[in-house]
């Protein structure tokens, strides 16, 4: 059980070694496959919930032409209807969603929506392999002109925070800085918010995370001793978040935390009998879905289903976690800029 402090009762049993660990993507998709299997049993009205429950936006059409190459995919021997192709993915956690499940967890309003945690996942060509590479939010970049929800177009800014982008064009805009920045195309985008990041947390039964030091901090409500801890969605979240309590308190500190956690929640989801058990598979397809918003080329549960399947073969064993190398802003010490040329090179990496 989690105590009130966050930490596992010692009666607890630590969760086993066996199985391969999977991807969060592919985990994901395995839920999403379970539940269409509930659907062809009869339970359409399920499939109808969770398809209804994504939220997409078309980021092809808004952006046109006007953008990095798509990479050229390699003929394929394979007999397999499953693509095989490298993809760059483009993964925001947000508190964009407004309403009280948000709000209570930290969460802004739909008028003062940040992105909080932005990756970049690159997926190797046949798909076994992957790189996810961080992008600290206090990143100083030149934004460039995006397309505006309220149907305008926003001027060049230079030397302005990275998730500035996002609060003043939303996803569109977001990609299109990640794009100027790097010089990759984004295949596809996938944003998850607080509650949903927190109800799929809970929906798997927490998390178990190793920390290295003690966490105080009272602006994420965190406060945990050095240690192992099983974290449900609340807590997790917080750990997601908490920056003031750990290292000199930048932005920095926070991604190494982000990253543990992802595997963390990859481990779990992997180690849960979801097909066994029909009301959590629901639990967590319904989590996860309800808490996407995604580009028009996978607002879909087929969709996700199928990107899910080609991801059989990739482990967390060959998921490398990485952060965007950058140096102090000459301008403000509170702030980074990408350090040249090792930024460059790693992007460069994953086209």
């Amino acid at each position: 059980m989690i105590g009130a402090d966050g930490q596992r009762d010692e009666d607890e049993g630590a969760p086993g070694p066996g199985g391969r660990r999977r991807g969060l993507l592919k985990a994901a998709g395995v839920a999403l496959a379970g539940v269409l299997v509930l659907s062809a049993a009869g339970a359409g009205w399920v499939y109808w919930h969770l398809n209804h429950n994504i939220k997409s936006v078309d980021i092809n059409g808004a952006l046109g032409d006007d953008r990095p190459p798509k990479a050229v995919a390699t003929p394929s021997a394979s007999a397999s209807p499953l693509p095989s192709g490298s993809l760059n993915i483009l993964v925001l956690g947000s508190d964009s969603r407004s309403g009280k499940a948000n709000a209570a967890l930290g969460g802004g309003d739909s008028t003062g929506a940040r992105s909080d945690t932005a990756m970049v996942v690159h997926i190797d060509e046949g798909r076994t392999e992957a790189t996810v590479v961080s992008i600290p939010r206090d990143t100083l970049v030149t934004r460039p002109s995006c397309p505006t929800p309220s149907g305008g177009t926003s001027s060049v800014a230079y030397g302005t925070m990275f998730n500035s982008a996002y609060s003043l064009g939303g996803p569109v805009c977001a990609v299109k800085t990640v794009e100027s920045l790097t010089g990759v195309r984004m295949d596809h985008y996938l944003e998850i918010d607080f509650s949903g990041f927190a109800k799929l947390v809970n929906a798997v039964g927490g998390v178990t995370v190793t920390t290295d030091e003690d966490i105080d901090d009272d602006q994420s409500h965190l406060h945990l001793k050095a240690g192992t801890h099983l974290l449900d969605g609340t807590h997790a979240l917080a750990l997601a978040r908490t920056r003031h309590g750990i290292g000199d308190g930048s932005d920095l500190g926070r991604i190494g935390l982000q990253q543990k956690l992802v595997k963390a929640l990859l481990e779990q989801i992997s180690s849960t009998s979801l097909l066994t058990s029909p009301a959590k598979l629901y639990q967590v397809a319904d989590a996860v879905t309800g808490s996407l918003t995604t580009d028009t080329g996978l607002d879909s549960l087929g969709e996700l289903t199928k990107l899910g399947q080609s991801l059989g073969s990739l482990s967390a064993d060959h998921v490398r976690t990485v952060m965007m190398p950058v140096v102090a802003a000459p301008s403000d010490a509170n702030r980074v800029v990408a350090r040249e040329p090792a930024a460059g090179e790693l992007w460069a990496s994953l086209k």
